[in-house]
């Protein structure tokens, strides 16, 4: 493909020129290290992205990943439509009681997920969705900070003389998501005071910080606020003074039904509709890991058009819950788990509602005897069986905590954003091992549309 072989070039002169002089490599270590501190660009308290390169995408991929990711949207609202009324769906998703009792709440405005994230691979050959996270994605205004120091980088605008570059910066895009939401919760265009919700304490403490700024940077009030410290009185949602018109809702669904107390503020003010939050909480329909096993389970083919049905064959993993039944692979009828013991190499475990990798067990980086207990572990919880996906690796140039830079292959997960159902903007996590997960000690870079 010509424009494989174009970027290809394009990494190479990158690269050519960090290690053009024996100082370049350290001059531009120290820029991005000291810009990434001043940015709070920080994870659980180590840098977020010790990498020197951002993740390249041609333009004619990018063009392609979003019509793509465009298409998969379409069963997503599908699925949610329909699973409001289908309690099959209900029962196969892995709906709790507790769940379904906030899905049941009227959000207010339209839309199954308006800010989501589709984690994925992007080979040369394939376009390969693992997970959606259509709940709270983590990650946008990272990714745009780190993008915008990239272009500061000395090196990379040397770079940009040669090629040309399309950095994806989103944070306008979800400010303009959470108000478009707003609009049509309220009715008219009120400018709301906001409140970003998480519990103290977390990772993601300083991206919190980073949209506190850019929000009030642009014009808007806002407060961070954990539920525990939030009031509903009085038909207002309150942070102390602070009086609360829209949530931008980062605390999890799961923690929330886990501490009903400190959430009651939180929950009794969205019920009402005191208040507007983005996300609600009818993203758990296809947030579950299992909403993947309905978009490839052949008894809900008939929901989706022969087009939708060719993009699911091409982008999304075969997904079953793991249990003790017979249903089929490749339209040919199974015993699910003698497959799963006869396919170790090309299968993966996880929990149906977990995040951060955590609980996931990779078949080809385990031994048998492991393989067999994630299996009887499985069983006697939530969990599901995912087929591999081809798998995408770039040698990037990294460098240590103690400095030292080495250029070194990482797995390289593709995550774009979508905003209302379409991509405004991506960014790469990197790992050495097969859980490409920040959480679980991964990286990431901005991704960055090459021009040629």
């Amino acid at each position: 493909m010509e424009s494989h072989a174009k970027l290809k070039a394009a990494i190479a002169h990158y690269d050519a020129l960090l290690q053009e002089t024996p100082t370049t490599l350290a001059e531009a270590r120290d820029f991005l290290a000291a810009r990434s501190a001043e940015e709070k660009m920080i994870f659980g308290g180590r840098p977020l992205s010790p990498y020197l390169r951002p993740h390249f995408v041609t333009a004619e991929r990018w063009r392609y990943l979003c019509e793509e990711c465009a298409r998969i949207w379409e069963c997503v609202e599908v699925v949610g439509r329909v699973a409001m009324s289908d309690r099959r769906i209900y029962d196969d998703l892995g709906i709790t009681d507790g769940e379904a009792r906030l899905i049941e709440i009227d959000p207010g405005y339209t839309g199954i997920s308006i800010t989501s994230r589709l984690d994925s691979f992007l080979t040369e050959d394939a376009f390969s969705f693992v997970e959606l996270n259509a709940e709270n994605p983590a990650g946008i205004s990272y990714c745009e900070v780190m993008a915008r120091i990239f272009m500061e980088l000395p090196i990379m605008q040397r770079f940009t003389a040669v090629y040309s570059v399309t950095p994806l910066y989103s944070r306008r895009l979800l400010l303009d998501t959470l108000l478009t939401a707003y609009r049509e919760w309220r009715g008219n265009n009120d400018k709301p005071r906001i409140a970003i919700v998480d519990w103290e304490g977390l990772p993601t403490q300083c991206e919190f910080e980073q949209f506190q700024a850019y929000f009030q940077a642009e014009g808007f009030a806002c407060t961070i606020a954990p539920p525990e410290q939030l009031d509903y009185h009085n038909g207002t949602l309150r942070h102390g003074d602070f009086e609360i018109d829209l949530v931008y809702r980062r605390v999890l669904t799961n923690d929330i039904l886990d501490r009903p107390e400190a959430c009651k503020a939180l929950v009794n003010a969205y019920r009402d509709r005191a208040v507007c939050v983005v996300n609600g909480f009818r993203t758990k329909f296809v947030h579950k890991k299992m909403f993947f096993g309905i978009l490839t389970d052949e008894r809900y083919a008939g929901l989706f058009t022969p087009e939708q049905q060719a993009a699911i064959r091409e982008h999304i993993p075969w997904t079953r819950r793991l249990a003790d039944i017979r249903t089929t692979y490749a339209g040919n009828t199974i015993t699910l788990l003698d497959f799963v013991r006869a396919n170790q190499s090309r299968l993966v475990l996880k929990p149906n509602d977990e995040y951060g990798g955590k609980g996931v067990i990779v078949g080809w980086e385990t031994t048998p005897a492991e393989w067999e207990a994630a299996i009887e572990e499985g069983l006697r919880g939530d969990y599901l069986v995912q087929e591999k996906v081809p798998t995408a690796h770039e040698v990037f140039p990294h460098f240590t905590p103690g400095g030292d830079v080495n250029f070194i292959e990482q797995l390289v997960d593709l995550d774009p954003l979508l905003f209302h159902g379409k991509v405004g903007g991506a960014f790469t996590r990197l790992s050495s091992t097969a859980l490409c997960n920040v959480t679980s000690g991964g990286g990431m870079v901005p991704t960055f549309v090459l021009n040629v």
